[in-house]
């Protein structure tokens, strides 16, 4: 068959076979290590080989990056080296326009101390995509005191935690990118001061930002000439009061004073969102609404809706359905990556959805992801089909689900 003569469905069928083939490849192979290595290796010994092959390449590798840990010292508690490698193909077919290829997406590398039972210092480098340039500035730089669980102060670049989407880490993220529309609000890492902590069920989070940031982290510390931004978020802990494993009510709110030297948080002046996310057993479910005020272009509004399935202990289906609208003609942009390049341009009504199977090999340190989402914007539209490969070392970020959690497989699965 001529290759120019595939239809549509029939290209992504292939695509959708390559990366489902793929992900259960390594799978079968990973398992098969681990089972070899945890059988023959020290644990082994140690615990005998039925325990041993009980303990799971996740749990394992739990600590990785940890290179100090000792609670007694009283100067220095731990010690951690921490990063990320995200890497994904794409192929991305549209009325108006085709795409593919791979992106060495995030790299990241740093470390992180706790020195004097209240102290906290952490920093990251990022290289930009494909290593162009290698190093390409901090996501992160900042020092936390710790006054108690209540009460912690936080200061250097940091992220913008706006919504319960961009809050989650993409450590943890069960889909290629986050929402088309709070990927629109540009809320991204820089110098702040922030307040945070726990009391109760709730958690809280609250700060200042500066409006931009470079690769010259003195003029970002010292050149606070982009406007600025107030942020306040909050997560209430329902517990099982709604018959769930666990549920979480999200709210947060972003005022932006941006000027003409600020290169984030630079659409809209005001931005509200509001979330309920909720597991029980293998099952999980996210929906969120976001509004964005006082943009030039046209205010927004849009839902997310994720719902999620572990069909095993390792391998999830997961889906979302996205709506972004606009009381301006072009108030909604599409995605920069892989949507742009293949058609998508600007339009009032932005509607998505996605579908994938995503295999955890250990947890979220290492996972495989597959995914194909359909879009339209504009009267165009795009079919993407992406392989994502992930892998981080570091301390895990606690909080509502994903963060940091895989859920049971299904009864009788494996």
């Amino acid at each position: 068959m001529n290759p120019t003569n595939i239809s549509l469905p029939q290209k992504l069928a292939r695509q959708f076979r390559g990366c489902l083939l793929g992900t259960l490849f390594i799978s079968a192979t990973a398992d098969a290590g681990t089972a070899d290595n945890v059988a023959s290796g020290k644990l082994a010994k140690a615990v005998g080989p039925s325990i041993a092959e009980s303990i799971s390449l996740g749990d394992r590798l739990e600590n990785l990056g940890r290179l100090y840990n000792n609670e007694d010292n009283p100067i220095l508690q731990n010690l951690w080296i921490l990063g990320r490698y995200h890497g994904q193909y794409h192929w991305s077919d549209g009325s108006n326009g085709e795409d593919e290829g791979y992106e060495s997406r995030r790299i990241r590398i740093g470390g992180q101390a706790q020195l004097f039972n209240h102290l906290v210092l952490h920093a990251q480098a990022i290289s930009g995509s494909d290593f162009e340039p290698v190093y390409n500035g901090f996501t992160e730089l900042w020092a936390r005191w710790m006054f108690s669980d209540a009460v912690q102060l936080t200061i250097g670049q940091q992220k913008h935690r706006f919504s319960h989407d961009r809050n989650v880490s993409s450590r943890y993220i069960q889909t290629l990118e986050r929402s088309a529309l709070i990927n629109m609000f540009g809320a991204d890492y820089t110098p702040a001061v922030t307040l945070s902590g726990r009391k109760g069920h709730i958690d809280y989070y609250a700060g200042i930002f500066s409006n931009a940031a470079g690769t010259d982290m003195w003029e970002s510390f010292t050149e606070l000439n982009s406007g600025y931004s107030l942020l306040a978020a909050v997560y209430y802990d329902l517990g099982k009061s709604l018959g769930t494993d666990s549920a979480f009510l999200h709210a947060s709110y972003v005022h932006s004073d941006a000027n003409d030297n600020a290169t984030n948080l630079n659409r809209y002046e005001d931005g509200f969102s509001a979330a309920l996310i909720m597991t029980k057993g293998p099952a999980s479910f996210m929906a969120e609404g976001i509004i964005g005020l006082g943009a030039e272009k046209g205010d927004a509004y849009g839902i997310n809706l994720q719902p999620g399935y572990f069909i095993t202990d390792k391998l999830q289906i997961v889906g979302r359905y996205q709506l972004a609208a606009s009381n301006g003609d072009n108030g909604i942009q599409a995605q920069r990556r892989y949507e742009r390049s293949a058609g998508l341009s600007t339009g009032d009504l932005y509607q998505a959805g996605y579908v994938g199977l995503n295999y955890h090999i250990a947890k979220h340190r290492i996972k495989v992801m597959t995914g194909i989402e359909y879009s339209t914007l504009g009267g165009e539209e795009v079919w993407t089909a992406s392989t994502m490969f992930r892998v981080f070392w570091g301390p895990h970020s606690g909080g509502a689900f994903p963060m940091n959690v895989v859920l049971p497989g299904a009864v009788g699965s494996n």
